[in-house]
C-alpha cells in the first residue's frame, strides 16, 4: 500500500494527510499516497499533531509513545513512525476501517 513507507524490526512509516478543524475525528480515506485523517483540533500549538497522535494510537491499540511524528510537523503531510506493529497489520486495519 502507498501509505506505508517502510517497515523494519517491528517498526513502520505510516503516510497521513491531516485536515484540522474538521466536524469529527477519524479516518476519512485516502489522499494521494497517504492516509486522510480528519481532526477536530486547530492546527494551532501542536493540538492537531497531538489529537492525530491520540487518535492513531487508540485507532491502532498502540500507546502515544509508540508513535511519533518525523516529518511534517507544520505540514498537512506527515510521515509518523508507527512501534509494534508491522506493515501488513497497519494496512488490515486501515483497510477494515475503509470497507
Amino acid at each position: 500500500m502507498p501509505f506505508l513507507a517502510s517497515s523494519q524490526d517491528g517498526r513502520t512509516l505510516l503516510r497521513v494527510y491531516v485536515q484540522p478543524k474538521a466536524s469529527r475525528t477519524g479516518l476519512v480515506g485516502l489522499h494521494g499516497d497517504a492516509v486522510k485523517l480528519a481532526i477536530t483540533a486547530a492546527p494551532v500549538d501542536g493540538k492537531a499533531n497531538a489529537a492525530l497522535l491520540s487518535f492513531l494510537a487508540k485507532f491502532l491499540g498502540l500507546k502515544k509513545r509508540d508513535l511519533e511524528i518525523r516529518h511534517g510537523l507544520k505540514s498537512r503531510n506527515k510521515t509518523v513512525l508507527v512501534t509494534g506493529l508491522d506493515s501488513e497489520e497497519i494496512r488490515s486495519k486501515i483497510e477494515d476501517s475503509l470497507l
